[in-house]
C-alpha cells in the first residue's frame, strides 16, 4: 500500500500517526499538516467503520458464583462477541492508551464511579459513541464512509506549510 513518507523513518511515521489518529478519536478535532492530515484521515476512518460494523455485537451470559455467606449467585453479564473482541484487540494494537481526565466541577469519588469499569477510554468511544451514531448516519443517507472532514486553515508562519484542520463530523 502507497503511503506518504512524511519525511521521517518509517517508527517515527508509524508513531506520529497512531498519536494523532488517538487524539483525533479522543478530543474530536486536531490542527496538523495537510500530508498528515491526509494519513490519519486514512486510519482513523478505518477504525471509525470497524465500531461501525462490530458496535452492537454483543452477548448476555449467566454467570454464577459465590458471595461472602457461600451463597451461590446467578449474574447477567455482557460479554463480546469472537468478532468484536477481535475488532477491540486490533483497535488496541493501533490506538494509545489515554487516561479519562477528571472534569474541573467534579469530585474523586465521582471521577472514579465514572470511570470503574472502563480500562481502555478511547476505545470504547469508538463503540459505544461513534459506532451507533455513524451506523445511524449510513442507514439515514444510504451510504458508508465520510466520517471526517478537513479544513484549510492557510500557510503556517514560519515554513509556509499548509495547515489543516481535520475533524470526525
Amino acid at each position: 500500500m502507497a503511503q506518504r513518507k512524511l519525511g521521517r523513518p518509517a517508527d517515527q511515521r508509524k508513531a506520529l500517526i497512531r498519536n494523532q489518529v488517538t487524539n483525533l478519536i479522543w478530543y474530536g478535532r486536531i490542527e496538523t499538516t495537510e500530508a498528515r492530515a491526509k494519513e490519519v484521515r486514512r486510519a482513523a476512518e478505518r477504525l471509525i467503520t470497524l465500531a461501525i460494523n462490530e458496535h452492537d455485537h454483543t452477548v448476555e451470559a449467566a454467570k454464577q458464583t459465590h458471595n461472602e455467606k457461600g451463597q451461590l449467585t446467578t449474574l447477567t453479564v455482557t460479554n463480546d462477541m469472537p468478532s468484536k473482541l477481535a475488532a477491540r484487540r486490533i483497535m488496541l494494537s493501533y490506538l494509545y492508551e489515554l487516561k479519562d481526565m477528571r472534569k474541573k466541577d467534579e469530585d474523586k469519588e465521582d471521577y472514579v464511579e465514572r470511570t470503574q469499569g472502563v480500562k481502555y477510554p478511547v476505545v470504547e468511544k469508538l463503540f459505544r459513541e461513534y459506532g451507533p451514531k455513524f451506523r445511524k448516519r449510513n442507514a439515514e443517507k444510504k451510504c458508508v464512509g465520510g466520517y471526517t472532514r478537513i479544513y484549510k486553515l492557510g500557510p503556517r508562519r514560519g515554513d509556509a506549510a499548509e495547515m489543516c484542520l481535520i475533524e470526525i463530523v
